[in-house]
């Protein structure tokens, strides 16, 4: 509530059930709407407030936000999720906390790589933070808020400024021509070539000496349009996945995390931080075109209690695009067609165990079981399973049997994903 609240003091818009509405249905069933542009949604006529899409991106940010933080405890596991919900109530009655430190350790490797050439009096480097809850909030809720599969580019940040321009376009040469794929290029995400393509993209991208750091996206800044319209950009944007791109899922929204370390030279960063405004209203509903059109014909106060017929060309139960009202108000109940899918039957594997393994894919959304296969503590005790699939599974129970010499144990079921692998549960 306290994160919906603050985003709706951003738009000067405080009726939370309708943002709650509008955004759900701008990311799920806009484009299927069949009423012309002249039309806005009456939202304040649908009795669902979509509660169960806002709980969805709420577990996602919560999810995304902690998982760094935990990359540090290796000994006293437990499933990361479990403790989501308290650490981010924690933080948000206090300071955005640091990342871990094998995070800041990955843009220690990067920076050095990348000031080589240069003195510590050369250049100065603020960060790596993380991300604000709000702002990650506001960006996957309403900002970006979509079913299509995309990428937090700078779940935590870094800056390299730099003293002098010469210097800066050292910096700027040494990563085109160590990555020269990247520079200037429209990054092609998994939405728009598919997961499966992404992710052998990715596998097959080149790291940063003697490190885990894979750049995927270099690009002048887009703050500095003057200068960019020059061709004499003095802030660029540096994109990375740390080892993998992390992955993290929760109902129907899927998200991948990466991190930016910002390089620029210090004057011009300096003065572009002054004019730089986060998030301002025209920018976040320029993003929300639904729940800005129900803004701009709600602005009076004393219309927003107004019934439905004072709205001029409202979408409403008594409308006729009859087929969009009943559109939206499935969608904000929760009713997909794709529930079909719920009625597969059921499917027992009974694994017999195998000779214990290291795995040999690298997982996304567990990193720490990354680390403890490179240290030889991780081993797959039975599968691969065949699956069909175009189906859909969910998983009712796991259970195995455990030596009484092991005193501690973490349980997981792991499944492949693209040429790496995911963790679908935890024990």
């Amino acid at each position: 509530g306290e994160l919906l609240t603050e985003f709706s003091k951003l738009i000067d818009f405080s009726d939370k059930k309708i943002i709650q509405r509008a955004a759900a249905v701008q990311a799920l069933c806009s484009t299927h709407l069949e009423a012309g542009g002249g039309n806005h949604i009456d939202f304040r006529c649908f009795s669902s407030t979509a509660l169960w899409y806002q709980q969805e991106i709420l577990s996602l940010v919560m999810r995304v936000y902690c998982e760094d933080q935990y990359m540090d405890e290796l000994r006293r596991y437990v499933p990361s999720a479990i403790q989501d919900a308290t650490k981010c109530e924690k933080d948000l009655q206090g300071e955005t906390p640091a990342p871990s430190a094998r995070r800041k350790h990955s843009f220690e490797k990067l920076i050095a790589f990348l000031v080589n050439e240069l003195t510590e009096d050369d250049y100065q480097v603020q960060g790596p933070v993380l991300k604000p809850l709000q702002s990650l909030f506001n960006k996957m809720f309403i900002r970006r808020g979509q079913t299509a599969v995309s990428v937090i580019g700078d779940m935590t940040r870094a800056t390299l400024l730099v003293k002098n321009e010469k210097d800066l376009r050292v910096i700027v040469k040494r990563v085109e021509e160590a990555f020269p794929s990247i520079h200037g290029k429209e990054f092609q995400g998994p939405s728009e070539v598919g997961v499966d393509t992404f992710l052998h993209q990715v596998f097959k991208m080149k790291k940063v000496p003697e490190s885990d750091v894979i750049p995927y996206r270099f690009k002048a800044n887009s703050s500095q349009k003057k200068r960019m319209d020059k061709g004499e950009p003095l802030l660029y944007n540096l994109n990375f996945f740390d080892g993998i791109p992390e992955y993290h899922r929760v109902g129907t929204t899927e998200m991948f995390v990466a991190f930016e370390l910002q390089i620029g030279f210090e004057a011009e960063v300096n003065g572009l931080r002054v004019d730089h405004l986060a998030y301002e209203e025209g920018r976040i509903l320029n993003a929300q075109p639904l729940l800005k059109a129900y803004k701009v014909v709600h602005e009076k106060s004393d219309e927003v209690n107004a019934s439905a017929t004072s709205v001029p060309s409202s979408l409403d139960g008594k409308s006729e695009d009859h087929n969009d009202f009943e559109l939206i108000s499935s969608v904000l109940e929760g009713n997909f067609t794709n529930c079909k899918y719920r009625a597969l039957g059921q499917k027992e594997i009974d694994g017999e165990g195998m000779a214990p393994i290291a795995p040999e894919r690298l997982c996304l959304n567990n990193k720490r079981l990354n680390i403890w296969a490179n240290q030889n503590k991780a081993i797959i005790l039975d599968g691969p399973f065949e699956l069909d699939p175009s189906r859909r599974y969910s998983v009712d129970l796991i259970s195995f049997r455990v030596d009484n010499r092991i005193s501690g144990i973490s349980v997981g079921l792991f499944a492949y994903f693209g040429p790496y692998m995911v963790q679908i549960s935890a024990l």
